[in-house]
C-alpha cells in the first residue's frame, strides 16, 4: 500500500510539473506575440507586393528586353502601388496607364524601364525630370543617381509626391511646383534630363542647363504622333537620336505656346531659260529625266 502511495504520489509530480513547462512555453510565446511587429520593407519577404513586383520585372521589363541590372533592381523595390490613388492600386504592377487625377496619368513600367535604361544614370549623376506626376520615376531615379531634381505643374499632384516620397524615405530627391519647361537653374547643370510629357520641341532651357557631355530622354511631337528621343550633348550641339513612338500626356506650360520645330522650306526648281520652240517640243518623258537629275544632288 505504501509503494502505491508513493507511485501516485511520483506521478503527480510528473503531472504537474509537465504542466508548469506547458505554461511557461505559452508565457514566452505569448510575450513574443506582444511585441512590436516588424516593419515590411519593399522588396523582402515580409512585403506582401513583393511577389507581384518581381512578376512585374520579368513578365514586362525583363521578357521585352530591359538589361540593365540596376534599373530592374529599382523597379523590384519601389513599391508603385504607394502611388496611385486607392481605388486603383490594384492595378498597379500591371503594364498599364493609369490615371492620377488633373488629367494626368502614371506611366506604365515598361516605358518608365526604357527611358530610364536609355539615360544611362550614374551612381554620381544630377538629374533635372520635367513632370513628377505621381512621383514613381523620381523615386526609380532615385535609387539609381545621386540627386533628383523634379518640378510639376499641378500642385496636387506635385505635393502628394512629395509625400510620398517621405512617407518611403527617398531623401535624395527635390521637388517643387512650377513648369518645368524652365528647368531648376539654381542646381544646374545637370548630368541628365528626363522628361515625362511631350513638347513639339526641346525647351531652350533645358538645352542650357543640360551638361557638356550630358543626356536627354524626352518625348516630342504632337498629341498622338511622338517618339522618344535620346538628346546627347557635345561640343554644346546636340545630337538627337529617334529612339520609338510613344504616347505621353501633352507638356503644358510655356510649352503649349510654342509649335513644332519650323521646317526647312524647300528651295524653287531652278527655271529653265527659253530656248525657242526646241525646249517646247521635248516629250514628258525627257522632261522627268532632267528633273531626277537636278533633284539627285546631296548636301555638301
Amino acid at each position: 500500500m505504501v509503494r502505491d502511495a508513493l507511485a501516485r504520489v511520483g506521478w503527480g509530480l510528473v503531472v504537474i510539473a509537465v504542466l508548469g513547462a506547458c505554461q511557461a512555453g505559452v508565457g514566452r510565446v505569448g510575450a513574443q506575440d506582444t511585441g512590436p511587429a516588424r516593419q515590411a520593407k519593399p522588396g523582402d519577404s515580409a512585403d506582401p507586393t513583393a511577389a507581384a513586383r518581381n512578376r512585374m520585372v520579368q513578365r514586362h521589363l525583363v521578357e521585352r528586353g530591359i538589361k540593365n541590372p540596376r534599373v530592374l533592381e529599382a523597379f523590384r523595390t519601389v513599391p508603385r502601388h504607394k502611388f496611385l490613388p486607392p481605388k486603383t492600386r490594384r492595378q498597379a504592377y500591371d503594364d498599364e496607364s493609369i490615371p492620377i487625377g488633373e488629367g494626368q496619368t502614371i506611366t506604365p513600367p515598361y516605358d518608365v524601364a526604357f527611358m530610364t535604361e536609355v539615360l544611362d544614370p550614374k551612381p554620381t549623376d544630377k538629374v533635372y525630370e520635367v513632370g513628377t506626376g505621381s512621383g514613381y520615376q523620381s523615386s526609380i531615379l532615385s535609387r539609381l543617381v545621386k540627386e533628383v531634381y523634379s518640378v510639376e505643374i499641378h500642385a496636387p499632384l506635385g505635393e502628394r509626391a512629395a509625400q510620398v516620397h517621405k512617407e518611403l524615405g527617398y531623401d535624395n530627391i527635390r521637388t517643387r511646383i512650377g513648369d518645368g519647361y524652365e528647368g531648376w537653374p539654381d542646381a544646374a547643370p545637370f548630368d541628365a534630363i528626363i522628361v515625362t510629357c511631350a513638347p513639339h520641341r526641346i525647351p531652350k532651357p533645358l538645352i542650357d542647363q543640360l551638361k557638356e557631355g550630358g543626356r536627354m530622354v524626352i518625348p516630342l511631337g504632337d498629341r498622338f504622333t511622338q517618339s522618344v528621343h535620346l538628346v546627347i550633348k557635345r561640343d554644346g550641339k546636340l545630337i538627337d537620336k529617334e529612339l520609338k513612338p510613344t504616347l505621353f500626356v501633352p507638356m503644358t506650360g510655356k510649352a503649349l505656346k510654342e509649335g513644332p520645330e519650323p521646317k526647312a522650306t524647300p528651295a524653287a526648281p531652278a527655271q529653265e531659260p527659253a530656248k525657242g520652240s526646241r525646249g517646247r517640243g521635248r516629250s514628258a518623258k525627257s522632261q522627268s529625266k532632267a528633273a531626277a537629275k537636278e533633284s539627285s544632288g546631296g548636301a555638301g
